[in-house]
């Protein structure tokens, strides 16, 4: 696979790597990235609801509080009763304990945008569901607590349970993807455009990335290159 052109192309790519990773793996955690500036991310997330509702039925999108929920449910009427909050979500989750009711912790939720703010929210919800979980741009790592036990004891717990079904990362002068169940791809931008600079087995670092653009970038134009990484940001916005 390629960059995607524009927007939608990347949704559709998400799409298809999504529900690869749902079918090799029922009750899995996945994230999906679209990591650019500018993103309305409301309506991409009502549209991944509608295309995956296709393929799986009880699919439900999580926004973060109640006014986000509502707001979504104004924008996409016909899918009301699949949009919900954190919080709703928590107390269908009590209720289904109490009364036995197994259907409730059945279909695929997907987490919108929760922070770390929302980190043990996000956490009891995934904890009590048997479905799977994507997460969609999800924050749930806070670089302010990126040091200490807090920190060490979730990558090691909680936060290691994730995978990547899809990512499009741009980044400085380069743009880095993955779409499951392929691996990690980095792409430097050329006067012309993106081509591929390096392949990587797990989500690389800053420090691989960048040793991977130096062997890579010997002679490249520097504004040129910025100009395409800027035509190519702008496509997606769009």
């Amino acid at each position: 696979m390629v960059l995607p052109a524009d927007l939608r192309a990347a949704e559709a790519q998400a799409l298809a790597a999504l529900v690869q990773a749902l079918g090799a793996r029922a009750g899995g955690r996945w994230t999906v990235e679209l990591r650019f500036e500018g993103l309305r991310l409301l309506p991409v997330a009502l549209r991944l609801l509608n295309a995956l509702n296709r393929v799986e039925p009880r699919a439900t999108l999580v926004f973060t509080d109640a006014g986000a929920a509502a707001l979504a449910r104004r924008d996409a009427p016909d899918q009301a009763d699949r949009l919900t909050s954190l919080s709703d979500r928590q107390r269908l989750q009590r209720r289904a304990a109490e009364t036995g009711d197994a259907a409730a912790d059945d279909g695929v939720l997907v987490l919108a945008a929760p922070s770390q703010a929302e980190y043990s929210e996000v956490e009891e919800i995934c904890q009590a569901h048997r479905g799977a979980v994507v997460l969609l741009n999800g924050r749930l790592e806070d670089a302010a607590i990126g040091i200490g036990s807090v920190a060490r004891e979730r990558r090691r717990g909680f936060l290691a349970t994730w995978e990547s079904a899809y990512a499009l990362i741009p980044r400085g002068a380069s743009a880095l993807r993955r779409s499951f169940p392929d691996s990690w791809e980095l792409y430097r931008q050329d006067p012309d455009g993106f081509r591929l600079a390096s392949r990587f087995e797990t989500k690389p670092d800053p420090e691989e990335i960048d040793q991977a653009l130096a062997a890579e970038g010997q002679g490249l134009d520097v504004a040129a290159g910025l100009g395409a990484l800027d035509r190519f940001i702008e496509g997606l916005r769009n």
